[in-house]
């Protein structure tokens, strides 16, 4: 599996944020995908979350602000980001649950490499 996540940068508070993440890979089927950000000396937290059939799950902070779609044809996730504030600087994971249809069955989760959102004026 390879996840390519794009979209990242700096923005204004109060500005909006587009991030994708495409999955790509044989054989392959993806579940749940979603995004989790991390924070200089902070863990990673939840962002969003949306199962393959479209269930959302969205984490406290960014409920309200944040959208995040799929589109299953493509194995592509995207998280809109409106109402930015400076709180939500960090970098941003997005991650895959996925089946792999090899010699044997494997179910697994794979993280992107993480795009910087910078929020500041």
């Amino acid at each position: 599996v390879q996840l390519q996540a794009s979209g990242g940068g700096l923005v204004q508070p109060g500005g909006s944020l587009r991030l994708s993440c495409a999955a790509s890979g044989s054989r392959l089927r993806i579940d749940d995908m979603g995004w989790y950000r991390q924070a200089p000396n902070q863990q990673r937290e939840l962002v969003a979350t949306s199962t393959h059939d479209g269930r959302l799950n969205y984490g406290v902070s960014v409920k309200d602000r944040f959208t995040i779609s799929r589109d299953n044809a493509k194995n592509t996730v995207y998280l809109q980001m409106n109402s930015l504030k400076p709180e939500d600087t960090a970098v941003y994971y997005c991650y895959a649950n996925y089946v792999y249809f090899g010699r044997e069955v494997e179910a697994g989760k794979h993280w992107g490499q993480g795009t910087q959102v910078t929020v500041s004026s």
